[in-house]
């Protein structure tokens, strides 16, 4: 029996790359999944109970919160990952797992959400933190060492799937290479739309600075607009500092609860730049629309007027003027729905699947041995 692996960065979160990761095992059970550390109360029940295979970082201290200042250690450990004895190694990354090294005769599909952000966008990150003058300085040559670790790394996985249309022409830059575009899972399943809509709008993010957040704060605050933010992250404090009566900060919720909230709002605010965004999709499968960004994934996503609107500048006057138009418009939830369920979890699958067995003799296995089993 061919032994497959599935490698993720690390697993210290429960975000879109930790879904992406969960559709991709649940397509391929007999997988391994791997990793560089893992924290298991912060990602699914689902991959808890995989039990990942670690490295050496799986020792660290106070990982929970310590895990993205590791960021140096994560290059000697992907690249100490013992995966030779595998035939079949699909990488879901972020930044570091297409680095693991293969054996001879094995071949690694790397499921790429975009090159390294932090790395190859450094400028636009640290000037919405604050740090000291040496500091930058600092972290700019750790950053350049990464990046021509990255370049170095690129070119091990044998083939690349993007996760949208503008991370494929990133990759095409940054490495020269080219890939197949495979939209992230969806579940739209779990959604389901009401005709019991209230007036509010909805934040779904970790609240962290590059998200934006702090547009749609200001913005709501600015015209007492009513704001539903559920998350958490090292911004809170600061966005609640700048908040009016009118928005409510929720922290992180169970799905159900995100869920009601979901179901029920005016529609979602986007107004960060995300390489895909599975949130706006989430929220269209509830049949609400969302008012994003227009930059990134949401370019591709949102159709303007049917399943929402985009802004074309991150201000807040804009988000307001966008917000106006919005509430002009009438909305369709069993349109927005059906769009977002072109990108349903079973799609996915269907196409990684598809693609796996026309590169890979031991993905080509397990497909005839699903197919003689089912």
């Amino acid at each position: 029996m061919a032994r497959i692996a599935l490698f993720q960065d690390y697993l210290a979160q429960n975000g879109g790359a930790e879904r992406v990761t969960e559709a991709i095992h649940q397509a391929i059970p007999q997988a391994d999944l791997c990793t560089t550390l893992a924290v298991p109360e912060r990602i699914s029940p689902y991959l808890r109970d995989l039990h990942p295979k670690t490295t050496w970082m799986q020792r660290l201290p106070a990982k929970s919160k310590l895990y993205r200042h590791y960021f140096l250690l994560y290059p000697f450990a992907v690249e100490s990952a013992p995966m030779q004895d595998f035939d079949l190694i699909v990488s879901s990354c972020c930044g570091y797992a297409k680095g693991v090294k293969r054996g001879s005769d094995a071949v690694h599909v790397c499921y790429c959400h975009n090159p390294m952000r932090w790395v190859w966008r450094f400028s636009e990150y640290v000037a919405r933190d604050k740090f000291s003058r040496p500091v930058k300085i600092a972290l700019r040559s750790m950053v350049e060492g990464l990046k021509r670790w990255e370049l170095r790394a690129a070119a091990r996985p044998d083939y690349y799937i993007a996760n949208s249309h503008i991370v494929a022409s990133r990759l095409k830059d940054a490495f020269g290479v080219e890939s197949t575009v495979i939209e992230p899972p969806i579940d739209t399943s779990r959604f389901w739309i009401t005709a019991n809509t209230e007036d509010y709008y909805l934040i779904l993010s970790r609240l962290v600075p590059y998200k934006r957040i702090d547009l749609a704060v200001e913005a709501c605050s600015r015209t007492h607009r009513r704001l539903i933010v559920i998350g958490d992250g090292s911004d809170r404090e600061r966005l609640k500092s700048m908040a009016g009566p009118t928005v409510s900060f929720l922290g992180r919720q169970p799905d159900k609860v995100v869920n009601r909230y979901a179901n029920r709002c005016r529609a979602l605010l986007f107004p960060g730049e995300e390489d895909f965004g599975m949130t706006p999709l989430e929220i269209n499968a509830a049949g609400r629309p969302v008012v994003a960004f227009g930059a990134g994934g949401a370019t591709e996503t949102v159709v303007e007027g049917m399943n929402g609107l985009l802004f074309r500048e991150q201000s807040v006057e804009c988000l307001i003027d966008a917000l106006e138009r919005f509430e002009d418009r009438t909305w369709d939830p069993l349109a927005i729905r059906r769009h977002s369920q072109r990108y349903d979890i079973h799609i996915f699958q269907e196409r990684i699947l598809e693609f796996l067995a026309r590169v890979s003799p031991a993905a080509r296995e397990l497909q005839m041995l699903r197919r003689r089993a089912g």
